[in-house]
């Protein structure tokens, strides 16, 4: 057992749209991530994401609303539900999902992260 600096994490890495696993909590993995710009459109047919802004504003487009989050707010993005990430400008992300979430759902896509890495 050992406590995590999200900030020392956050400085490992620079690429964005790749979440990378520092974590792991009843089942679900506990992910840092830098976004900017616009992600894919997609969905996780059998799990909720949730994600929490650290640093930043992110959008996240639903196929019927848009909401806005900024930094310390967070939103549960339902099963099944289509959504697409947005970040004019970098953002920095704290990620809850099931272990065996897939990155895009069934998408595959040039941003599509097959295995996230731990740091």
């Amino acid at each position: 057992m050992k406590k995590v600096n999200i900030n020392e994490k956050l400085n490992l890495f620079d690429e964005y749209w790749s979440p990378k696993i520092v974590g792991e909590l009843n089942g679900q993995f506990i992910k840092l991530v830098k976004v900017k710009g616009e992600f894919v459109w997609h969905d996780h047919k059998n799990e909720d994401e949730l994600f929490l802004v650290i640093k930043g504003k992110l959008i996240i487009k639903l196929r019927d609303k848009i909401i806005e989050l900024n930094e310390g707010e967070f939103f549960i993005v339902p099963k099944a539900t289509e959504h697409k990430p947005f970040a004019e400008e970098e953002v920095h992300l704290l990620l809850f999902e099931p272990k065996d979430i897939e990155h895009t759902g069934k998408i595959k896509h040039e941003l599509t992260k097959e295995k996230p890495e731990w740091i």
